[in-house]
């Protein structure tokens, strides 16, 4: 099952910076998704992969991450 995990940072340096790393470490751009707005990083991802995306995530210090089926719309 494909997975959306979300990542609520407190500034969009640590979401940004979270989101180059996430590309680095060869995600898929088109799979990331980065919220400017509200400091967010949207990561869609097969269930295998989603322990290495969450650990990325939460080395940038997010307040937040969680994750949910993907719903594609």
């Amino acid at each position: 099952m494909t997975q959306t995990v979300t990542a609520a940072y407190g500034s969009i340096d640590k979401a940004a910076n979270a989101f180059d790393e996430l590309v680095s470490e060869g995600f898929p751009r088109e799979t990331l998704f980065l919220d400017r707005q509200s400091s967010e990083v949207k990561v869609i991802v097969p269930e295998a992969s989603q322990p290495e995306a969450e650990e990325i995530l939460n080395r940038h210090g997010p307040d937040e991450v969680s994750a949910r089926p993907y719903e594609a719309t």
